[in-house]
């Protein structure tokens, strides 16, 4: 059986009769949904609240009440099944139950049209189970703040109720037909498929081969690959090829950045490109604010003529897409615009139905990740492969993260309306008396403050009471408070160890004696594996592949990846003689040191640029460091042209950073280790001949980052090193990677501070790099 958005064969021949397993709701969805897109935030009830409100309703109805009635008949090929809330079998009264929160004239008729729906195919399913001539329908609206009950009631025979059945299973079925003949003409060519080069580069055929068989045995993997193996190819490929045989109804290539998209998408048309026209449907999704055609619009019919009547318009743009031969941002976008419907949106519709996503890690492992949702719905069988996978750590760790600005929350209090005065006061009341008890400028709580959680349950209450009464307010400084207590209570209930809840008290904090304390409470995830080892269980496989990825139990540790995950480390590409990397341990780049480090770190880029001019990069721990530097090179050595990386630079300011690095060209360029220029860019040849580290790359020594190191060491026993050094030097050696980019490339890489001679440190380097050591005395000569 397959889920909606899957095909599959009901055995193994390939022959056999397709069968196509649908829930109600989604069935409904599919032909059901009708008007206008309204993706505003509308105030509804948690699902504890909806579960908690279907047992109100449940425990009203007498002992003969019969609840959560399984449900299920075949049309053709299609297997409907459900699952219907309540039925009263003395009354013949089918219900269907629907919490919501204040004015029930506000539910929009399209999600009205839509509950009938569901209902009027539930009435089938048990006037066919139960041999009924006709049945009671009821759409039972409850509000869960008066627990007042709103029931709308319709008497429909069976013979209308199958009628309804066979129209909505046949509209879907209509499309899961050519679906089936889609997957079917898929895995044909998937199975022929040839790789696109002659031969693979050094390495490539291993990875291959490893991802392969991981997807078709179900195996996770981590790789590690330096720079130039051809990871991107080397991990897409095996991954198609194996579709057909592991009966893969998606692959989802997940990247931290947008050049991973377009490196991704670049490489599957290499791939595809042999065959012609593959029957391969690759998506891109994108973010929405850079999909919104009117970002300043509401997102609804009123507000967005792209939103009103989106699904009447979809099923024809969905028709169309499936034609294409490319779903990428721009295709999207044409098409859409051509059918007059949201380009966001559509992409997501369009999730449902390709063979591979494209798109960024917030799509499978954020709390609201969508690509996980559907996956665990529907049943889809995935291979998950995450792009440069070191940074899912950190991307992670800021998903699961939320921070309360006292400033903020004083400011919406200011502003709110009369009627949600009291709220924001018992908030602020427990807020108060959490700050002034603590005497720290920063302290770190072993547990949650339940009168905090209890004042924030209550204020998300009645402000979502508020809003359903005046729904045109939901905007400003109220809107984003609001949003961060619901997340905060959102993470909460998830507080364990690998959480921190921690108080900071700004500087201003108890200046003024009325005010609002000026502190920030924030629920600061370190480790992000409880969140994430569900979304790695829920894939058929999974592959996380990078450059830096050592020691892999580190990151099978601190991601939750499955026990049996396997582990690569493939070969280096190039030969050693193509880098010559020289450690320069006579210069320490301590924080206490680094005054006496300015002479010596300018006279060695100096020194190699007046040896071998071209262009460089030099990273340094931080921007002030950066800077030091720059101005020393600038101030002694003035022929030398330099550009140095700024704080918040906007895109085209990166581009421009980059854009210095022309072939054969003079200067340095200055950089912090660990940001947008350290990893990531792609400069070959003589574009960049060589690279100074002058840092180890440690994260600094701060309150939190002792913290993070107290729980590392009671959680793992290894504090230090999964605080400081793994993360330290997987920087390192992502931005010596910029050096040597392809076979013909020869290049330079300084590694500046003594820490680099210790042990632990050089058995986490590249083993293919021959490393000589100069103590460069003669940099602290002279002036």
């Amino acid at each position: 059986m397959a889920h909606i958005g899957t095909v599959a064969a009901a055995d193994d021949h390939p022959h056999s009769q397709l069968k196509y397993d649908v829930a109600v709701r989604a069935l409904c969805e599919f032909t059901a949904k009708q008007g206008d897109l309204d993706m505003r935030f509308t105030p509804a009830p948690t699902a504890d609240e909806g579960v908690a409100g279907h047992r109100v309703i449940g425990a009203r109805r007498g002992a003969h009440y019969e609840t959560e009635v399984n449900l299920a008949a075949d049309y053709g090929a299609l297997v409907v099944r459900g699952r219907a809330d309540g039925y009263d079998p003395h009354a013949r009264q089918l219900e269907e139950f629907k919490t919501y929160r204040g004015d029930i004239s506000r539910i929009p008729a399209n999600h009205r049209a839509l509950h009938w729906a569901q209902l009027r195919i539930y009435g089938w399913l048990l006037c066919r189970a139960r041999e009924l001539s006709e049945v009671r329908l009821a759409l039972v609206y409850f509000d869960i703040a008066t627990e007042e009950e709103t029931v709308l009631v319709e008497v429909q025979s069976a013979r209308a109720l199958q009628e309804h059945f066979a129209q909505h299973c046949q509209r879907f079925l209509e499309w899961t037909e050519s679906e089936a003949s889609h997957r079917v003409s898929r895995d044909k060519a998937l199975q022929g498929l040839r790789f696109p080069h002659a031969a693979f580069h050094a390495g490539q055929r291993q990875l291959a081969e490893a991802v392969y068989r991981g997807v078709l045995h179900g195996r996770s993997l981590l790789v590690q690959a330096p720079t130039g193996s051809g990871k991107t190819i080397g991990t897409l490929f095996p991954a198609l090829k194996a579709m057909p045989a592991a009966r893969l109804d998606k692959v989802f290539y997940l990247v931290p950045k947008t050049s991973g998209r377009r490196l991704a998408l670049d490489a599957l048309r290499e791939i595809t490109a042999p065959r012609g026209a593959l029957p391969l449907r690759i998506l891109e999704l994108v973010a929405r604010k850079t999909a919104c055609e009117y970002p300043d619009n509401t997102c609804d019919g009123a507000g967005c003529p792209l939103a009103r009547g989106f699904y009447g318009r979809l099923p024809a743009a969905r028709a169309a897409a499936m034609a294409l031969e490319s779903l990428d941002q721009r295709a999207v976008r044409e098409l859409a615009l051509r059918h007059a419907i949201c380009p966001y949106y559509l992409g997501q519709e369009l999730a449902r139905w390709s063979d591979v996503i494209v798109g960024d890690y917030n799509y499978y492992f954020d709390v609201n990740a969508v690509l996980y949702a559907w996956t665990a719905a529907d049943g889809w069988r995935v291979c998950v492969q995450v792009d440069e996978a070191h940074n899912l750590i950190e991307r992670a760790r800021k998903m699961y993260t939320v921070a309360l600005e006292g400033s903020a929350f004083d400011a919406a209090r200011r502003r709110a309306p009369a009627a949600l005065k009291k709220a924001f006061a018992a908030v602020s009341s427990v807020w108060r008396q959490l700050v002034k008890a603590q005497v720290e400028r920063y302290r770190v709580y072993e547990s949650l403050p339940a009168a905090l959680l209890t004042a924030l349950q209550e204020f998300i209450a009645a402000v979502s009471d508020y809003w359903s009464a005046y729904p045109l307010r939901r905007a400003g400084e109220l809107q984003e408070v609001f949003f961060g207590a619901v997340r905060f209570c959102r993470l909460a209930a998830a507080f364990d160890s690998g959480t921190l809840f921690e108080i900071t008290k700004t500087a201003t904090s108890g200046a003024a004696p009325r005010s609002h304390p000026h502190s920030i409470l924030c629920l600061r995830n370190i480790l992000p594996r409880r969140f994430l080892a569900p979304r790695f269980a829920a894939a058929r496989a999974a592959v996380l592949f990078s450059a830096t990825l050592a020691p892999p139990d580190f990151y099978r540790d601190v991601l939750g990846l499955q026990p049996g995950t396997g582990k690569l480390d493939v070969g280096s590409a190039f030969d050693p003689e193509q880098l010559t990397v020289t450690l320069v341990p006579s210069i320490s780049t301590r924080y206490r040191d680094r005054g006496r480090s300015l002479g010596p770190i300018a006279r060695l880029i100096a020194e190699q640029y007046r040896a071998r001019p071209g262009n460089y990069l030099a990273f340094f721990s931080s921007f002030e460091y950066l800077n030091a530097v720059a101005a020393r090179v600038a101030d002694r050595y003035p022929a030398i042209p330099l550009w140095t990386q700024q704080r918040q630079m906007a895109e085209s300011e990166r581009d421009s950073f980059l854009a210095r690095f022309v072939f054969d060209g003079r200067g340095v360029g200055f950089a912090v280790l660990g940001g947008v220029f350290a990893e990531g860019i792609d400069l070959p040849g003589s574009r960049l001949l060589g690279a100074f580290i002058a840092t180890l790359g440690l994260p600094p020594v701060n309150a939190v980052n002792g913290e993070i190191e107290r729980r590392m060491s009671a959680i793992f026993g290894t504090g230090y090193e999964y605080t400081y050094l793994y993360p330290g030097v997987q920087k390192v050696i992502q931005a010596a990677g910029r050096v040597i980019r392809a076979p013909t490339d020869r290049g330079v890489l300084y590694l500046i501070d003594d820490r680099f001679t210790r042990r632990e440190v050089r058995r986490l380097l590249p083993p293919w790099w021959r490393i000589k050591r100069d103590d460069c005395a003669r940099l602290f000569s002279g002036r």
